[in-house]
């Protein structure tokens, strides 16, 4: 497994060790102790799946309060993967980091606590697996668009 920071404080980029045969392949999308020693530490309660078709755009969304960190990954298709800093206190508030993701590449994305989070859809379809560290609580869920004036005041 390789994993690297992004430029923003926190933000994971992870290569799943991928191991292929003539029948197909396997990886491991998580294992508490690996993705611990390499700095994901919160407990994962929630899992959730997101189907999309071509185009959709997802995002940018996240709580305020119960903030979520959220281990992506993309089962089918691809993807065009947004994290933004949102954490006033954060030396990278503000920046955004955009990665593709695809079923093919089967990179992950690790969002700590603090980051908005969208994607848009390249493929024909895409399914994205996703694991939450809190639950999902409607009354603190906000959503910003990315070119909103006003975006500021919902911050972190």
């Amino acid at each position: 497994m390789k994993i690297r920071e992004a430029d923003l404080n926190g933000l994971l980029m992870i290569e799943p060790d991928v191991f292929h045969d003539e029948r197909g392949y396997f990886l491991e999308t998580w294992t508490m102790e690996r993705y611990s020693d390499a700095g994901i530490r919160y407990d994962f309660v929630q899992d959730n799946l997101s189907f999309s078709k071509k185009g959709v755009l997802r995002g940018l969304h996240f709580q305020n309060p119960h903030a979520q960190g959220k281990l992506v990954s993309v089962l089918f298709g691809e993807v065009f993967d947004v994290a933004v800093d949102i954490r006033r206190s954060s030396p990278t508030f503000g920046q955004w980091r955009g990665e593709y993701l695809s079923s093919e590449n089967k990179r992950q994305i690790y969002l700590p606590p603090g980051f908005a989070h969208g994607f848009v859809v390249i493929s024909d379809i895409a399914l994205l697996a996703y694991k939450c560290t809190e639950y999902y609580d409607r009354a603190s869920e906000k959503t910003v668009r990315w070119n909103d004036p006003e975006k500021d005041e919902l911050f972190l």
